[in-house]
């Protein structure tokens, strides 16, 4: 994929911060925040959640975003390129490479997924019901629309920043929120439905103990897409005049929005039909369809539904498919066409292999490693959960100690100027930020680290959804964030 010409014109830049808002939203909006984060809020206790949930992206989600923006835009490059650009040695070098290892593989299974709500959709439209188990077993169904969905990523991250990423991103987010609004005011509307808000609404401060607080802290970890090098590609196309702090606000705001809107579409729905609102994974996949074939005429619903789950899958895997794109186009002067495209196509034979993993080969579906059962969710705890956590860590670890406070500082104050200015107290908020990503952000993804490895009494990790021996196909879905 070498090609002697510069890669400065292959790797463009945001035309607005509209632009930049957009794509990174979606890049952190996912089949994770739709329909994950209700079916986690309904294990945990309702509205109790939702609030320490919140209170997670704040003080431990924007912070890490912040330093991701910032070494991004600071040295112009992808993941591998932005640590040694700064002074990072191996240790940091690696972690950029286990960015682009990350986004890779979890792409290789997430649009597996993908491919599903292409197929649900079009079963709503068709009026046909699709028994979850029967067809992921079917490598005849399963692929085609596999590679449906990464020939789309494909072609929208072949045509560039400006005009394929940020484009679509500006169409695929305003048309994600009108969906969901579509089946939030039907649902609503449904006798029976104000038990659902209240349930989702009202909190029961009682309900919260340590796993709740750490099941909320890992649902705000991986939602805001902090831990892929995601941002620190989406910031190195950054201009400096753009303000890293508000940028990243209003990021956090519209993925935090989707996923408080999910609850709003799902809970009244799922109330008003008498349906459990912790079944699980199988909320997606299983109840919902069940839920709009008992609603009058449910299937336009369940079409829009499910559309909606698709447009946010291919608002996420454009920006994995775009970090090792990234890479090859800085490290290795290539094309961007010729790197989207061979990247895509290795993406979907590797992703073969995870596509079968659920019923469709024997032995892919029960292989055991690492504490998981098939290949699929092998990938996912390896890739899509210990390595975002790893990465997390290091990131804070390079922010507060080796990269030092003081040049992340510098770089946001670029754009955002009053970042560095006392306000309360005389104390400014680059002050407080250098305590939470020098203390704070390394202890706290530390726990969750130690919760994942098994090192606390309760069940494992804050990003596990169910019980191992429960946990379902579906279930590896959850941290694309996204």
């Amino acid at each position: 994929m070498n090609n002697p010409n510069s890669s400065e014109e292959n790797r463009g830049q945001w035309g607005s911060k509209l632009g930049f808002i957009m794509a990174a939203s979606g890049s952190a909006v996912g089949l994770g925040n739709i329909w994950r984060f209700p079916y986690v809020t309904g294990e945990n206790g309702g509205a109790a959640f939702v609030v320490v949930y919140l209170a997670c992206v704040l003080f431990i989600g924007l912070p890490l975003m912040w330093c991701e923006l910032a070494l991004g835009r600071a040295s112009g490059r992808n993941p591998v390129g932005a640590f040694r650009e700064t002074g990072g040695g191996i240790p940091f070098i690696l972690t950029g490479v286990l960015c682009l290892a990350a986004c890779f593989f979890v792409l290789t299974y997430y649009g597996v997924i993908a491919g599903w709500t292409i197929s649900y959709a079009i079963s709503q439209v068709s009026q046909t019901s699709l028994v979850f188990k029967e067809y992921t077993a079917d490598p005849v169904y399963v692929l085609p629309v596999f590679a449906l969905f990464i020939v789309l990523t494909i072609v929208i991250v072949r045509a560039g920043v400006e005009k394929g990423i940020e484009k679509w991103s500006k169409i695929l987010m305003p048309l994600l929120f009108v969906l969901m609004l579509a089946v939030i005011i039907r649902g609503v509307t449904l006798p029976g439905a104000g038990a659902g808000l209240e349930y989702y609404l009202k909190p029961d401060f009682s309900k919260i103990d340590g796993t709740v607080v750490l099941k909320a802290l890992g649902q705000a970890f991986f939602s805001l897409s902090v831990g892929w090098g995601l941002m620190i590609t989406y910031g190195s196309y950054m201009s400096k005049k753009q303000n890293i702090v508000s940028n990243g606000f209003w990021v956090g705001l519209a993925d935090t929005s989707v996923a408080l809107l999910a609850g709003l579409m799902i809970f009244p729905a799922v109330f008003a039909m008498g349906m459990n609102p912790d079944s699980g994974p199988g909320l997606a996949f299983t109840t919902l369809p069940a839920v709009f074939a008992a609603m009058p005429a449910g299937w336009v619903i369940g079409t829009i539904f499910f559309l909606l789950l698709s447009v946010a899958a291919v608002t996420s895997s454009i920006s994995m498919l775009e970090v090792p794109v990234s890479y090859f186009v800085d490290e290795k002067k290539s094309r961007r066409t010729t790197c989207a495209v061979t990247v895509g196509v290795v993406a979907f034979v590797v992703g073969i292999p995870s596509a079968l993993s659920n019923g469709g080969n024997e032995w892919l579906s029960n292989i055991e490693l690492f504490g998981q059962k098939g290949f699929f969710s092998i990938l996912d705890q390896v890739f899509g959960t210990l390595a975002l956590i790893i990465i997390s860590l290091m990131l804070s670890i390079y922010a507060g100690w080796v990269w030092k406070p003081k040049n992340v500082i510098a770089e946001i104050e670029q754009g955002c100027p009053w970042f560095t200015k006392p306000l309360i107290g005389g104390i400014s908020p680059a002050a407080i930020w250098s305590v939470f990503v020098k203390f704070i952000c390394p202890i706290v993804i530390s726990l969750v680290l130690f919760s994942k490895l098994g090192l606390f009494d309760r069940e494992k990790l804050p990003v596990e959804p169910v019980p191992k021996e429960q946990k379902s196909p579906e279930d590896n879905a959850s941290s694309p964030t996204q």
